[in-house]
């Protein structure tokens, strides 16, 4: 790992003498230096930590080379902060800081020149070692620079096995015992347990049966009263109830009784994933009654005493079983050799690819995690030499799970710069969902992302991802329509491997109340996780190293005006959805800073400090109280991504749902290198501005108004690099006018129109580009469908109020369409399905379209649909003698919710018929899903 930092701080120097040459001058030539001495003894050290054995010399130098590129970094970073603050202060101000910066910059260019004479010292120490040999760069270092839009970052996740466990468990969830019950899965690490359960549960079919649902990861650790508020806030986020304010001040018998009364007349389902301890259930079943309405409760745990035990509650256990042979090569195949057209190993391979399996003994993420490895290595020799290093693992640690093994060596083959970008996902929580754009952005803050010619850094961030997820070190949390990853998550054993490695490092510390931390620690944290309130904390101004602060609490931060200058090296401030309604104007002070993120926190308005963060990169104050931005933010002229948005409001389950934007200063136009614009309130001469931004790729614009018409169309037609477009109508009486644009943005991918439409505007065409479609409230006379069918590339439509007529007809088209969403078409008495239209489709949803009276015609045509819905339907239609079910065969999931909120459904993999519940509640709620796509 010493290698990884030396590689990162040589990418530091090399970027900062590029981009930074004038503010350098006193350690430039220092710097270069410093360079050529790293450079040199690159090769040497990266043989050395190849060294399956290192002595105790070794080890020690190694360290120390560490240590250093450390020290160089804060250096670096420390002189561009003074060098910063000289440059954006004014005259009088400058005068007064001269002397003040002269001595500081004398003293870093001194430590620099000392670490260089170190570094020196440090090389001849190395040739006692008789570490001469050179053998070159890592083997396993190269990385691959996928497109953005490639099909692998598309591809669907393959799950292998577990057929007929998934049937059993979804038998026990919905075989109509009312009684509560408990179902316990067990099996060891890395064995699939918590993927068996998500198949069979985190699907809209599945929890359709219940009327709210948790998932709570526990781990081997746990706060009692921390595992109840996040049942409570996960049970109110599944039904789109309020979350109670006051979860953080309420005790555990205050706790226990609001959990009951909110569950006592609900059907739910709970998930506990990774139960260590009986105990557990000793603390929480006084809080989930038995209130015989067929609730469930699954626990996934390593432990068989813990699957075994049921506490007088009706159970069921599920033992996880390894793979079979075969199954456990076909899964390999998926992951080695996703590359080729087949998935099929090359026979000069197959030997060692067999043995390797062999090792894995079933277990899946040791499998994955191997084939992730092994998708990188082409020739005899390369999967020879992982085939040797995994055995002598196994060898020389033998108490250590065969799976902890191949995890381990999976990172250590993770190219260099991927192996910093991993360990800072261990800084979430555990079974935490993290967004793709809110990691990649930490990335680029913090330097990991190395420079490519022709490429940006959002970019190679985004291949950055792509080949951690398909090296299994990342497992996709979620996918947008299209298929590409919304969010991914870790696995817990991964996590754990590395945690460690955060403090060997010296790369992290997570804070997260189970372990007490050493104040030195503290001190000399780089980056700091904060999980917890409880125990002592010391302040973060004595963190003077601090470069990351990302903070995971619901309870209250404070920051002192007189601790932040302390933060030189801050680089990324992360707070979302902590409880922090001020931000202090010391906020400016913290000049290297390149990423904020304040989403859903209750701040009312930015500082005007914020004005000095020149070098800020990112920041998202979406769902915070701000209204509007100080004109001061026109100043930050680094920033890319601008995200701001509040809630959508909608009125009678969304016949006329808006968005509020935020008011922009007059001179955002400034902002030459901004990317991301979402979403601004239309006002003033705002719309003519967007016109000059021309490097915008993802823009969305509130509160427009017919008469803004020309001046938009104008500007959009200057956006030659937009690819998301969003544009809202937020007075239900005022029309959307489109029509003076001559040609769209030739790279559009998505596109949402909120308002009315006079017509489908003549360009839409032309969208040969576009994956997403979104039409809301524009209420047309004419069928929009011919004027999209045939766009080559679009995989996900959504229609919301937008046509009057009686009804649809698919000729033809829709070649890629995935989902297609139907909504509150008050007047549609028809929908025709020709063969060969919609020939990909695996999702249809249709909701309120109350004069339908019929399944589409048609239907049996979709051969690859997945999941049919429709909901809020007349009651001819709800007859189930007026359902050709022999036409729904094909569907495996079939969902009818009439108006009055009974569930009927059909080829669930259940053995069908009638259900009840509150399926009104449980539609509003995936119907604001839905309404997602708008923002």
């Amino acid at each position: 790992m010493a290698s990884v930092a030396v590689d990162h701080v040589i990418g530091t120097i090399m970027s900062a003498l590029q981009e930074e040459a004038t503010l350098l001058v006193g350690i430039k030539d220092e710097l270069e230096e410093i360079s050529k001495e790293l450079v040199s003894m690159r090769s040497f050290l990266q043989d050395a930590e190849r060294n399956k054995v290192m002595s105790k010399g070794e080890e020690t130098w190694v360290a120390e080379v560490r240590d250093t590129a450390h020290q160089i970094e804060d250096l670096i970073d420390e002189y561009m902060y003074y060098m910063y603050r000289k440059q954006y202060s004014t005259v009088a101000h400058r005068i007064f800081l001269t002397p003040k910066s002269l001595l500081e910059k004398r003293r870093i260019a001194s430590k620099l020149q000392q670490i260089n004479k170190n570094i020196i010292g440090m090389d001849e120490r190395r040739k006692r070692f008789g570490n001469d040999h050179v053998e070159g760069s890592n083997a396993h270092c190269d990385l691959t620079l996928y497109p953005r839009d490639s099909a692998v970052f598309m591809k669907e996740d393959d799950v292998v096995g577990f057929v007929d466990e998934s049937r059993l468990l979804k038998t026990w969830l919905i075989d109509g015992e009312k009684h509560l019950t408990l179902i316990s899965v067990v099996g060891m690490g890395g064995s699939g347990k918590t993927t068996l359960v998500a198949k069979t549960c985190n699907n809209e079919t599945a929890k359709s049966y219940f009327d709210c649902y948790a998932w709570v990861t526990v781990s081997q650790t746990y706060a009692r009263d921390d595992l109840l508020r996040k049942l409570i806030k996960e049970c109110h986020e599944s039904g789109k109830a309020r979350v109670p304010n006051d979860l953080g001040t309420k005790d555990f018998k205050d706790l226990v009784e609001y959990l009951i009364g909110y569950l006592k007349h609900k059907k739910y389902l709970v998930i506990l994933d990774d139960v260590w301890d009986i105990s557990l259930w000793e603390n929480i079943k006084a809080s989930l009654p038995n209130n015989e309405f067929g609730s469930r409760i699954i626990f996934t745990t390593r432990n068989e005493d813990v699957g075994s035990f049921s506490s007088n509650v009706r159970s069921h256990m599920l033992t996880i079983k390894p793979l079979k042979n075969e199954e456990a090569w076909d899964l390999f195949c998926k992951k080695a050799f996703f590359s080729n057209p087949d998935k099929s190993c090359p026979e000069e391979l197959k030997p060692l690819a067999l043995e390797l399996v062999g090792k894995c003994d079933g277990l899946p993420l040791a499998i994955v995690a191997l084939g992730g490895v092994m998708s990188s290595k082409k020739s005899t020799s390369e999967w020879s030499s992982v085939w040797d290093n995994l055995n002598w693992q196994l060898n020389s640690n033998p108490r250590l799970e065969i799976v902890k093994s191949i995890l381990l060596l999976s990172f250590n083959y993770l190219p260099s710069p991927l192996k910093y970008c991993f360990l800072y996902c261990c800084l979430f929580p555990e079974d935490y969902k993290i967004r793709r754009q809110r990691l990649i952005r930490l990335w680029i803050a913090e330097g990991f992302i190395q420079n490519v010619d022709r490429t940006t850094p959002n970019e190679v961030a985004e291949s950055y991802f792509m080949e951690l997820t398909l090296r299994s070190m990342l497992q996709v949390g979620s996918r947008n329509a299209c298929g590409r990853p919304r969010a991914c998550q870790m696995h817990d054993l991964l996590r754990e491997i590395g945690i460690s490695m955060l403090e060997r490092e010296k790369f992290g510390v997570v804070y997260d109340g189970k372990i007490k931390i050493k104040e030195c620690q503290l001190h000399q944290a780089r980056r700091l996780s904060i999980q917890t309130t409880n125990g002592d904390l010391q302040s973060y101004g004595n963190m003077r190293r601090l470069r990351s602060l990302l903070v995971f609490v619901d309870s209250s931060v404070s920051f002192s005006s007189t601790s932040l200058p302390n933060l030189k090296l801050m680089r990324s401030l992360d707070l979302e959805n902590v409880a922090i309604n001020i931000l202090p104007e010391g906020l400016g002070t913290l000049l290297n800073l390149r990423y904020l993120n304040l989403r859903g926190t209750q701040v009312q308005k930015l500082p005007k400090s914020i004005g000095k963060l020149r070098n800020l990169e990112s920041l998202d104050i979406t769902n915070t109280k701000v209204k509007e931005l100080p004109s001061e933010v026109a100043e930050l002229q680094n920033l890319y991504h601008l995200i701001m948005w509040s809630k959508g409001i909608a009125n009678n389950l969304g016949d006329f749902l808006y968005l509020n934007g935020l008011q922009v200063p007059f001179k955002i136009s400034k902002l030459k290198k901004l990317q991301v614009l979402y979403y601004i309130e239309a006002k003033g001469d705002i719309i003519r501005q967007l016109g000059s931004m021309t490097q915008l790729r993802r823009m969305g614009i509130s509160n427009l108004r017919e008469a803004d018409e020309h001046d938009l169309c104008s500007s959009i037609l200057n956006l030659k690099l937009i690819r998301t477009l969003r544009l809202y109508v937020n007075n239900e009486a005022e029309f959307l006018r489109m029509d003076a644009l001559e040609t769209p943005p030739p790279q559009l991918q998505k596109l949402g129109l909120h308002g009315k439409l006079e017509r489908v505007p003549h360009w839409f065409c032309s969208l040969q580009n576009l994956t997403s479609l979104g039409l809301l409230g524009s209420s047309l006379e004419e069928d929009q469908l011919p004027h999209v069918a045939a766009l080559p590339n679009l995989g996900r439509v959504t229609l919301i109020n937008s046509f009057v007529g009686e009804n649809l007809h698919f000729y033809s088209g829709f070649a890629k369409l995935k989902e297609l969403y139907l909504f509150k078409f008050r007047q549609l008495k028809g929908i025709i399905i020709e063969k060969g239209a919609m020939p990909d489709i695996q999702k249809l949803w249709i909701d309120s379209c109350f004069a339908l009276d019929a399944v589409p015609r048609g239907i049996e045509f979709l051969t690859n649909l997945q999941t049919m819905w429709l909901t809020n339907f007349s009651s001819s239609l709800i007859d189930m003698k007026s359902i050709d079910r022999s036409k729904l065969q094909h569907i495996p999931n079939v969902n009818i919710i009439d108006t009055i909120g009974r569930v009927l459904f059909l080829n669930s993999d259940s053995s069908g018929g009638n259900g009840s519940r509150d399926g009104e509640s449980f539609v509003l709620s995936q119907y604001l899903q839905v309404c997602h796509f708008f923002k």
